[in-house]
């Protein structure tokens, strides 16, 4: 099975034609991926609930996260400037490759009732933003823990420079969008 590392580099090829590429440095390439996790309200009531996220995205991930802070104070939330509101990873070189082949091969096709991705999940600037509903998805998260199930969002962020460039790249290495009726 071939990598995404491997696929980038084949995209280029398939590309050149259609979007004018001079050299292999003007196709889009992953950048970094970016696992955002809000814990807000759950975090405050269940005070180990900060530490089970900081485990199992580090399961997942092979990366600790960073803890954010709330950058203000809200009375309305009950929210003190720098409580724990959320999670943070960002993944790059081979962790980033790593993750993305997971991803795409093992966990999508576990989604329950998955039939592929949204195409408006890619913006004009050329990024995806997906949301995963349960991380139970990932192969490192095992039966027993299921009682506590958390969602992320995931940001692909490319070098492409349009959304018609980026869609190209991203079902060339492999992104699994819904078919176009």
């Amino acid at each position: 099975m071939e990598s995404v590392k491997e696929k980038q580099k084949k995209a280029y090829e398939a590309m050149k034609a259609e979007f004018g590429y001079a050299n292999s440095m003007a196709a889009p390439r992953i950048t970094k991926v970016t696992i955002n996790i809000g814990t807000g309200k759950r975090s405050r009531n269940d005070r180990n609930f900060n530490e089970l996220v900081t485990d199992r995205i580090a399961k997942i991930t092979g990366q600790k996260p960073a803890i954010r802070g709330a950058k203000k104070s809200i009375a309305g939330f009950k929210i003190r400037t720098n409580d724990p509101v959320g999670q943070l990873v960002t993944l790059r070189g081979p962790r980033m490759f790593t993750f993305l082949d997971k991803l795409i091969d093992i966990a999508l096709p576990r989604t329950k009732d998955f039939r592929g991705l949204k195409r408006s999940s890619v913006d004009a600037m050329g990024n995806m933003t997906l949301g995963i509903k349960e991380h139970t998805i990932f192969p490192e998260c095992s039966e027993e823990e299921i009682r506590d199930v958390f969602g992320f969002s995931i940001t692909i962020t490319t070098t492409a420079k349009t959304k018609a460039e980026a869609m190209k790249f991203l079902e060339l290495i492999g992104m699994p969008f819904v078919k176009a009726a």
